[in-house]
């Protein structure tokens, strides 16, 4: 092999070595990424946390502690709509939503489009990297939490990351049919986008509250806007550090 083959060799799989350390998601990489300079950042910038004198909750703590568990902020949420049995508008209503979720918490949310896999897949992994959350319609015959006055569900998946913290990184929402018919997103898309947005804060991070002024309150009771609490929590939420 001649001298310039060897240097137009080396070159090359300089480049593969440079793409794979820029793109490898793996924990094993992140050390390397930060060594050289790739390190973390943020697609949104960190939202002022305001104490408002609200309430809130976090979804699930760090063990033996009282830090909440979140996603991080320096990876955008991979997201999937389902539009099976949702309404006309469903979709747009869902992105309205997740619109609002991301100023509040300076997360960056990454549409997939459509999907017609179902929410709350079982942590099921798609060639080594977590599942999308994925949102979509159904009814208490296939969801038995949304029995009664349940009009969605909610809900993160968490695991360690390579710090030893729990971090988020899939989950799902699941509306109700029978809530979210196209008459009631015609007379009420305020009510029906804050029910939407209620469990998109699950998803990011935040409990049900005891206070009906929050929209994290458990019983949806007409509040179409976040709460003083609700926006002190998402808030605090999307300045976790990057992991």
């Amino acid at each position: 092999m001649s001298r310039s083959s060897t240097r137009l060799t080396v070159v090359l799989t300089a480049a593969m070595l440079a793409a794979v350390v820029a793109w490898h998601p793996a924990d094993q990489v992140e050390l390397i990424r930060r060594a050289i300079g790739l390190g973390p950042e943020r697609p949104m910038p960190a939202p002022s946390v305001v104490q408002r004198g609200g309430t809130f909750t976090w979804a699930m703590t760090q063990p033996g502690s009282d830090d909440p568990v979140g996603w991080d902020p320096c990876q955008a949420i991979r997201y999937r709509i389902n539009p099976a049995g949702g309404p006309p508008g469903g979709d747009e209503l869902v992105r309205r939503a997740i619109d609002r979720a991301s100023a509040a918490t300076g997360l960056a949310f990454d549409d997939e489009g459509e999907t017609e896999d179902r929410p709350f897949p079982g942590g099921v992994k798609l060639f080594g990297r977590p599942d999308p959350v994925v949102i979509g319609w159904a009814d208490e015959a296939e969801y038995a939490d949304l029995a009664g006055q349940v009009a969605g569900v909610g809900g993160a998946v968490a695991e360690r990351d390579g710090g030893g913290r729990l971090r988020f990184v899939s989950g799902g929402v699941v509306l109700d049919v029978d809530a979210f018919t196209a008459t009631a997103v015609a007379q009420q898309p305020r009510v029906m986008e804050a029910i939407v947005l209620h469990e998109v804060a699950h998803v990011v991070g935040l409990g049900h509250v005891s206070e009906p002024m929050e929209l994290m309150y458990a019983d949806n009771t007409g509040q179409v806007e976040l709460g003083p609490g609700d926006r002190e929590g998402l808030a605090r939420l999307g300045s976790l550090p990057c992991r």
